[in-house]
């Protein structure tokens, strides 16, 4: 039987901000937490898809970004934009989980 934990579920979003402490942690938190209660929280499994996707869409922008600084330092500009994202995304997904809302993470591709 799965249970509402809306507070677990803010958390898992804002655990990715770890990255900006240990510098992947915002990877290996959120994706235990998935695995360990997609079966027994409410909307886990969507919550973690849509945090797994965001994470591995930011992966492929950033190795975008890297050969564009070459071109009129065009990868630095992405590198700041993607930078603001990373940290603002989380927030806003953290808050809507809370409220019980679906997770939207804008730019993010589905792989999962």
């Amino acid at each position: 039987m799965k249970v509402e934990n809306n507070s677990l579920l803010a958390a898992t979003h804002l655990s990715q901000l770890l990255d900006f402490v240990t510098g992947i942690g915002g990877l290996i938190v959120p994706l235990i937490i998935w695995f360990t209660q997609k079966d027994s929280v409410l909307g886990m499994d969507e919550n973690g898809k849509s945090i797994i996707n965001f994470r591995i869409s930011m992966f492929i922008y950033v190795l975008v970004c890297i050969p564009l600084i070459l071109f009129f330092g065009l990868g630095l500009l992405g590198f700041m934009v993607l930078g603001i994202l990373y940290f603002i995304f989380p927030i806003v997904n953290a808050i809507k989980a809370s409220k019980g809302e679906d997770p939207h993470y804008p730019l993010s591709m589905k792989f999962i």
